[in-house]
């Protein structure tokens, strides 16, 4: 699988089968004079032409050109160009002796030479007169100087407003004299599988490209980030199309046309865009700010399982379950509890727990939110003061996850595969366990259990089994025969690991 952004050099963005270009579709549409009525009806409302719409776009499209300097091989300590191999000695006249000459003549002459530079292609769209361009990240990124080209091939300097390298975007700022068109964006979220889209963007540097598709699909990830929420189009995509309009039929950006999925590097129908129900909010930021202020909510969160469901009560396999809580962040503050599922958050719903991050994200930092909960078998809501995702990440809020201890050796009681005891000074020593932890240790997992496919290890601490604390094996033992003996299939289990929090849905049966 490759990912390649822009024009770059070759590999540059390698990282799957997705291809980082971005275009939009052109759709071949196979017509028959024996097209069945109900077939021609549904043509009735397909547009006869796209040349009115695309006059009216095409000004403010641009394209993108940036260049970058790559600096020559210095030598150790970054003094003079870095010396070459020294030239092996022969025997005069040997075969041999002219060959490596001219191989290190040609050596020499290559470090002497200039300073390369490289350059790379892309497109962008005007969203203000005064000379705001949007554009993706990738085709800037890294680049020391950016120029935007007009529709008239005027070419003019750019300046870098700022970047998001989460969601792949970033707004240029140019100056002139010109009076600029400029394109506004639409909603997203109006879009339907199915709707007619037009795209323009620069294709292999060939300049104003029109194509035309339909919205294949919504809501793909990719993998790209932790917010993908990508329009799918079987536009046909190419290198240089990458920040891109996706335009609908009233003329409106509804998304900024990315990457592609192909195994050959060419187009093959399946090409993604970034929503404007995403992009909006991002380039409002960066161009107040120069930077994201991203809403920040202060929980881990996993996936709800039918297990988990089953075993919360749940009628319905949704929402984000809350594994842990950061101390003094927004949602402690809420009083919001490792455990809890969020249901909606701002009257959005959480069909997923990969919604969540998005939803959150978009909301305006220290908004205060309702948010609905599932806690033990009843709905609450709590209301949330959002926090700043930013702020949190440079006070080292956002923990990495620690590295996996040392396996312990002793145990005291079986249950669900595991071998558990209580935890003395010693083995919190060894397993480097927090002074105010509290639960019963995990020191052995058998290789063919639920509990070894769920991911347990030695060293976790068990401090929950169905949302009630445990204090010794005893405990575990009881709950989980406590299960069984309730015809439960599943047992939820809260896991510390060294800090991090998760639910664990263990079956019983």
């Amino acid at each position: 699988m490759t990912i390649v952004a822009g024009q770059r050099r070759p590999g540059r963005f390698q990282e799957g089968w997705f291809r980082w270009v971005a275009g939009l579709p052109v759709v071949a549409l196979l017509l028959f004079t024996s097209m069945p009525l109900a077939q021609a009806q549904a043509r009735s409302n397909a547009p006869e032409s796209f040349a009115d719409l695309a006059q009216k776009l095409l000004p403010a499209v641009v394209n993108i050109s940036t260049t970058q300097n790559i600096p020559e091989r210095r030598g150790p300590g970054g003094a003079g160009p870095r010396p070459g191999p020294e030239m092996p000695q022969f025997p005069p006249g040997s075969p041999f002796e002219e060959f490596f000459r001219d191989f290190f003549d040609r050596q020499g002459r290559e470090q002497n030479a200039p300073p390369r530079r490289a350059t790379s292609l892309g497109s962008g769209f005007v969203i203000d007169a005064g000379g705001l361009v949007v554009t993706n990240n990738h085709v800037i990124q890294d680049a020391d100087e950016i120029n935007v080209i007009l529709q008239d091939d005027t070419n003019l300097k750019a300046e870098l407003v700022g970047r998001d390298t989460k969601t792949d975007l970033a707004l240029l700022r140019v100056k002139t004299d010109k009076k600029l068109t400029a394109v506004t964006f639409g909603n997203s979220d109006d879009m339907r599988v199915g709707d007619w889209v037009l795209a323009i963007g620069n294709p292999f540097g060939l300049g104003g490209t029109v194509t035309a598709g339909i919205i294949s699909a919504r809501a793909r990830d990719i993998n790209a980030g932790p917010y993908d929420d990508f329009l799918q189009t079987d536009a046909s995509i190419n290198r240089g199309n990458s920040g891109g309009p996706m335009f609908n039929m009233k003329g409106e950006v509804i998304g900024i046309n990315t990457a592609i999925f192909s195994p050959s590097g060419g187009s093959v129908g399946i090409g993604f865009a970034i929503p404007s129900t995403l992009a909006r909010s991002v380039v409002a930021q960066l161009q107040e700010f120069g930077r994201t202020r991203r809403g920040w909510l202060g929980v881990r969160i996993q996936g709800v399982t039918p297990e988990i469901a089953e075993s919360l009560g749940l009628k319905a396999v949704t929402g984000a379950l809350v594994a842990s809580v950061t101390a003094n962040g927004p949602a402690a503050d809420a009083g919001i509890q490792a455990g809890d599922v969020i249901l909606t958050f701002d009257g959005k719903e959480v069909n997923e727990m990969r919604r969540l991050p998005r939803v959150v994200a978009e909301t305006g930092v220290e908004e205060k939110v309702p948010v609905k909960l599932w806690r033990r078998g009843k709905e609450q809501t709590v209301q949330v003061k959002v926090g700043e995702l930013e702020a949190a990440e440079e006070s080292g809020a956002l923990a990495a996850i620690p590295d996996e201890p040392t396996p312990a050796a002793p145990e005291s009681v079986e249950a669900l595969g595991l071998k558990l005891t209580n935890i003395t000074p010693e083995l919190r020593q060894q397993f480097d366990i927090n002074e105010q932890l509290k639960g019963v240790l995990v020191t052995e997992v058998a290789g063919n259990s639920a509990a070894a496919e769920k991911g347990l290890r030695p060293g976790d601490v068990i401090v929950e089994v169905a949302q009630e604390e445990v204090a010794t094996p005893q405990d575990v033992a009881a709950k989980v025969k406590a299960a069984r003996d309730a015809n439960r299939n599943t047992v939820l289990l809260l896991v510390d690991r060294q800090g991090d929090l998760r639910f664990v849905a263990l079956g019983v049966s």
